[in-house]
């Protein structure tokens, strides 16, 4: 059950920036994650942390999305790092963004 739980960290911190850069165009645009990958590399003790940067792949997708009006899909790659900052585990979310009418 654990690994349920870092699964929905690990989206939280891309669904995040994608939400945050929904807020910053100030458009309606629905997100939906298509598919997920995981890799768990280390056997995770104690309170993890979970970070995204991926702030260019979303200001380029959104780029896309407000030019051509087509729904844009990317990948986005949050890492689960444990108190020793060591990586314990690694999740990869396919989303999908798409301007509302």
């Amino acid at each position: 059950m654990f690994w349920a739980v870092q699964g929905m960290a690990a989206e939280l911190a891309t669904g995040v920036l994608v939400m945050k850069a929904i807020k910053q165009h100030n458009r309606k645009v629905s997100m939906l994650v298509l598919n997920n990958r995981a890799n768990f590399s280390k056997k995770a003790r104690g309170k993890l942390h979970f970070t995204c940067e991926a702030g260019r792949i979303i200001d380029d997708a959104f780029e896309k999305l407000l030019n051509s009006e087509e729904p844009q899909t990317f990948w986005l790659t949050s890492k689960g790092v444990n108190q020793d900052y060591t990586v314990v585990s690694s999740f990869e979310f396919e989303w999908t963004v798409r301007l509302k009418n």
